[in-house]
């Protein structure tokens, strides 16, 4: 367990005699050390034979998480890792770990049986044969985190199905190989499986939801985020999803060319960059008949501009974007004749007459 330690302390020689070595038992003190992290373990393991005893226990190795203490590890750091948890490791974070592959990973299923917990993300040298091992050995696995393992198939996902069938989350972010015949592999075995990520990977189309609603009736989460592979989508609303960007709108700007209709009401990051990435692609110009922008506070008149690009523009929807102007509206409605913008000016209160009678004024309209 030396390979995980970050330094060396002196090693008493008389410290095995120390008054609280003679005072508790050895399974108190075991259950003392239960509550120690990786590190203060790691620690308590140089301070003397006894306690190295203690603190290398399986049992105090149930769940490991070596991101935050050293974010690179060696193959053979994970392999002492699982000859000295053995059964008892349940929870194990491998996340960053570049120099992690196959043949430790082998070794790791081999002797940690009991895994329920496995995170892999960014461990970019595993591959099938990783999963294989998982689904020859670890049968108990539920979560398992596979986020830019770029060299994990469909394999991976068949292997899964066969022996980790109480598997619950699985994320295969960033593994662009996997395709409709992997995720239906993997739902026909993995019945349980409660959320599935699946960001960025490319190949996936509509049809690879189809198995997971037949054979997965506990499915509540799946995240197909930059799979990119909506070009028949003709509507979209994105009302008050308040975390979205222009980064979104420059997606959809190149991967939905058939895009007709969209709803932006209160995505109040949205500017007037985003909006111009839309308008000058081909669904801008060709196809978008429907832009709803109500409470948008970083729409400009900028964007009235952008949208007189887009010719078959029949309606757009102003609410409360307090930094569209009257004359902004008049310029798009003079180049696209047709339309019909809906807007609304809020009304503004002038600072207190000198004569304190705080009289309002109301600046307020619709134009059709």
């Amino acid at each position: 367990m030396n390979g995980i330690t970050k330094g060396r302390f002196e090693v008493f020689s008389n410290s095995d005699e120390a008054p609280i070595n003679k005072k508790l038992p050895k399974e108190l003190l075991l259950r003392i050390f239960s509550y120690l992290d990786v590190i203060t373990l790691c620690r308590c393991a140089q301070v003397s034979k006894a306690w190295n005893v203690l603190a290398l226990d399986g049992s105090n190795w149930q769940k490991i998480d070596l991101f935050n203490f050293q974010t690179d590890i060696e193959g053979r750091v994970v392999e002492n890792i699982s000859k000295r948890c053995g059964g008892f490791l349940r929870q194990l974070s491998l996340r960053g770990c570049l120099s992690v592959g196959d043949a430790s990973m082998k070794t790791f299923s081999q002797n940690c049986r009991s895994i329920e917990v496995l995170n892999l993300n960014g461990c970019t040298k595993i591959t099938d044969s990783t999963c294989l091992s998982l689904s020859k050995f670890c049968c108990k696995l539920k979560q398992l985190d596979l986020t830019s393992c770029v060299s994990v198939t469909n394999h991976s996902l068949k292997a899964l199905s066969d022996g980790c069938r109480m598997l619950e989350m699985l994320n295969l972010s960033w593994c662009d190989q996997i395709t409709r015949d992997g995720i239906e592999a993997l739902a026909r075995g993995c019945n349980n499986l409660r959320a599935l990520f699946l960001r960025g990977c490319t190949q996936l189309e509509d049809g690879a939801l189809k198995p997971l609603q037949k054979h997965c009736p506990e499915l509540t989460t799946i995240n197909m985020q930059s799979c990119s592979n909506c070009h028949e989508m003709e509507k979209m609303d994105l009302e008050e999803c308040i975390l979205v960007t222009d980064n979104t709108l420059v997606q959809l700007a190149i991967h939905c060319p058939r895009l007709q209709a969209l709803s932006l009401s209160h995505c109040e990051l949205i500017t007037d960059d985003g909006i111009r990435a839309l308008s000058s692609s081909v669904c801008g110009q060709e196809r978008l008949t429907v832009v709803e922008l109500d409470n948008c506070p970083l729409i400009t008149d900028v964007t009235l501009e952008h949208l007189k690009n887009c010719h078959r523009l029949e309606r757009i929807e102003l609410y409360d974007c307090q930094q569209v102007t009257r004359a902004g509206i008049k310029r798009i409605r003079a180049h696209l004749p047709e339309i019909k913008v809906h807007a609304y000016f809020a009304p503004v209160t002038p600072p207190p007459s000198v004569h304190g009678g705080g009289q309002r004024l109301c600046r307020c309209c619709i134009i059709l």
